[in-house]
């Protein structure tokens, strides 16, 4: 039996309510089978992705408004994946993906307690191939540039599952690997754009980040 809290909390997106189950705390590990350990993933970061972070929310509530048409998107590094059940919601072709072991559980019942149907999940190991995982035509993700190896082995991620035309948005609140990422990125051909995201969340907390925007197609500009 896993030996960790949970708490139940309503999160607005545009207007709509979304029930989420998240860790109560993040002072909370468990792993009794060693498949976080397996993983790579620390005692200190194991419940990182059982918290809703703000920059979570800020992604949630651009993807509301979103062109879904037509693109088959991904999530990564999603942890409770918020902004996926949003697109879900809206009838868009959704893949969820993260390296925790819980976090496909989680996801699971998040989606019964928003009476969603399932929802495509793939474990994401960024420094490996994932042959199962394909090609995406929107690519997004929040807050997943904490560590300092993340912005070479993210970016040779996504570039693996973007197609050719992709669109990648990820909402990041001003971590200092965010340069890293984005020189990796132009090394491997592309363009970014960056832009402040609102000074304050739909829940009315101040919130301080950016939207960082790439594709192959973008000329560079500086952040």
């Amino acid at each position: 039996m896993p030996v960790y809290h949970v708490k139940y909390e309503t999160v607005t997106v545009g207007g709509t309510d979304y029930q989420i189950r998240s860790l109560l705390d993040l002072q909370q590990y468990s792993d009794p089978h060693g498949e976080a350990e397996l993983a790579g993933i620390s005692p200190a970061s194991w419940s990182l992705f059982g918290h809703l972070w703000p920059s979570a929310q800020v992604l949630a509530l651009a993807m509301h408004t979103i062109d879904l048409t037509g693109k088959r998107i991904l999530e990564i590094g999603a942890g409770l994946a918020l902004a996926s059940l949003v697109i879900h919601r809206r009838a868009g072709d959704m893949t969820v993906s993260d390296w925790h072991p819980l976090s496909q559980a989680f996801l699971k019942e998040n989606l019964l307690l928003n009476n969603l149907g399932p929802l495509k999940y793939h474990t994401g190991n960024w420094e490996a191939n994932n042959p199962d995982l394909g090609l995406f035509d929107l690519i997004i993700g929040s807050d997943v540039l904490y560590e300092r190896q993340q912005p070479g082995q993210l970016a040779g991620f996504i570039d693996r599952h973007a197609e050719t035309s992709a669109q990648i948005i990820i909402v990041d609140p001003d971590r200092g690997n965010r340069v890293g990422f984005c020189r990796e990125m132009a090394e491997l051909g592309y363009g970014f754009t960056t832009r402040r995201a609102d000074r304050f969340m739909e829940n009315g907390d101040p919130f301080k980040g950016r939207f960082l925007t790439f594709a192959q197609s973008l000329m560079l500009e500086p952040s």
